[in-house]
């Protein structure tokens, strides 16, 4: 998504046409099992705040990426946004622990380059001092492909981005109200995630993505962290809804009439990779319609992996919470399961803590003997998805054999043993995964969060007297201490 656009193909015939060879090429690749499969290899992308010295956003991502100079550091929508994009590797060994090293590393280094711009970093689900004048077009990241999206999302679906969300109540209040529009699809740069990337063969796509969505609304209940929005505090992780709205191509009429949001959790289990990515062409129309002179199957023809532009692309634009990845790498094509649902934050070692639990049990439930999902149904699975963004550690999950459980119920009882079991079946060491495994076990006994932690700070910051803002800006300063400190959310105090 962030290479720089040459040109906007307005031929849609054409496109759909490449779309289709696309297509028809993942399919024979799929059947001739023309990917590399083994080892499977992990991947982060995590998404950054810039702020400056009074907790406002810091719209100086391009000065902060020149003197970063650092390949592994991108630029994302708004200015005030960075993501670092950590380098592949195996899941094995200590590699946790090493990722928790490099990623503190790469931190300290970013935020150094930070403070030559006169910011500083914060890792944070959503940047609770965005006001809606941080909204503007002015403030998109200067590239063509960004401002092309924006346009075809706001010509598509013929009006202003409209925000309408009721919150989680503070202790004794009403709930927030919020109302809001926004000329820009920018308010999608308000959501700041962690993506985690997993490398599968083909016939383990299915089973790994299946588990994936059955685990995503257990991953937004225990690792929240974005309660605030323009001074409004709504769910435990606002993201959910956020994202959805503020990319939504549907008018009201084409939501009434049941049109798929292109922010979506999908509609079925699957049996095949090749599902996902027919759903996006079959019921989503292209935004970005370049093509590129590649023939894929020209290029099958010939033994080589093709670049599959037009459809990369299309599955770009069609935001799954677990996405299907094309790849090819050194000339040899592979397939990842990407897990979008985690917010930023709030620590490394809270990251990382994450990654482990998904991984582990993600693996544990793709190779089980009895499929979960073959005992839940889908809608269920994402009716979670709702209620742990919504509700966080309050939230009421369902899941088979159990019924419905707390979240870190759950965990605690049957998910986190899958987690390690797991985790260790991969090849990782007993003290990495007890080291990350340990945060979520001590983050669900003290049923602590991100999230929770915000919310907690604000309420007695308000009691104490401060309005909205000062509370916020107050939380935020305390906030980034903590998270510079690195130790856990769970042993934060207040």
């Amino acid at each position: 998504m962030g290479n720089d656009v040459l040109a906007s193909s307005t031929d849609r015939a054409h496109y759909r046409h490449k779309v289709q060879r696309c297509l028809d090429s993942i399919e024979r690749m799929l059947a001739e099992r023309r990917f590399h499969e083994q080892p499977q290899r992990i991947g982060l992308e995590l998404e950054l705040n810039l702020i400056d010295g009074a907790m406002l956003p810091s719209m100086s991502n391009a000065e902060v990426l020149d003197h970063l100079g650092d390949p592994v550091f991108t630029a994302e929508l708004g200015q005030h946004n960075l993501e670092l994009n950590m380098p592949p590797r195996t899941l094995h060994g200590d590699a946790l622990l090493e990722w928790d090293a490099r990623l503190r590393a790469y931190l300290a280094k970013a935020d150094v380059a930070a403070g030559e711009a006169g910011a500083s970093l914060a890792m944070i689900g959503i940047l609770p001092t965005l006001a809606e004048e941080h909204f503007e077009s002015k403030w998109f990241t200067s590239n063509a492909r960004y401002s092309l999206l924006n346009d075809e999302i706001i010509t598509a679906r013929g009006e202003l981005t409209h925000l309408a969300m009721e919150g989680q109540p503070l202790p004794g209040q009403r709930p927030d109200v919020l109302r809001s529009q926004a000329d820009s699809i920018l308010p999608e740069a308000a959501c700041t995630s962690t993506q985690l990337h997993l490398q599968v063969g083909p016939d383990e796509f299915a089973p790994y993505w299946n588990a994936s969505q059955c685990l995503a609304g257990v991953q937004l209940a225990i690792g929240a962290n974005s309660p605030f929005l323009l001074g409004k505090a709504l769910w435990h992780e606002t993201r959910i809804p956020l994202f959805l709205q503020s990319t939504d191509t549907r008018s009201q009429e084409l939501k009434n009439q049941g049109v798929r949001p292109r922010v979506w959790f999908g509609e079925k289990w699957i049996t095949s990779i090749f599902d996902l990515f027919e759903e996006n062409v079959r019921y989503f129309p292209g935004l970005l319609t370049e093509t590129d002179g590649e023939d894929p199957l020209d290029v099958l023809e010939s033994g080589g992996a093709p670049q599959l532009t037009e459809l990369r692309m299309h599955n770009g634009t069609v935001w799954r919470w677990n996405r299907p990845v094309y790849d090819v790498v050194d000339g040899m094509a592979h397939l990842r399961v990407e897990n979008r649902v985690l917010p930023a934050g709030p620590t490394v070692a809270d990251v990382v803590a994450n990654a482990a639990f998904f991984y582990g049990a993600q693996r544990a439930l793709a190779q089980a003997e009895r499929p979960v999902w073959s005992a839940m149904a889908f809608q269920a699975a994402e009716e979670n998805l709702q209620r742990g963004a919504r509700d966080g550690m309050d939230a009421q999950l369902y899941w088979p054999d159990v019924g419905w459980m707390r979240p870190d119920e759950l965990v605690l009882r049957v998910l986190l043993p899958l987690a390690y079991e797991g985790l260790i079946s991969a090849g990782v060491s007993a003290r990495a995964a007890d080291r990350f495994l340990g945060i979520i076990e001590q983050r669900c006994i003290a049923r602590r969060t991100g999230s929770s932690w915000q919310r907690e700070c604000v309420d007695r910051l308000e009691r104490a007297g401060a309005d909205r803002e000062s509370a916020l800006r107050d939380m935020l300063t305390r906030y980034t201490d903590h998270m510079h400190e690195g130790d856990p959310v769970h042993t934060w105090r207040l």
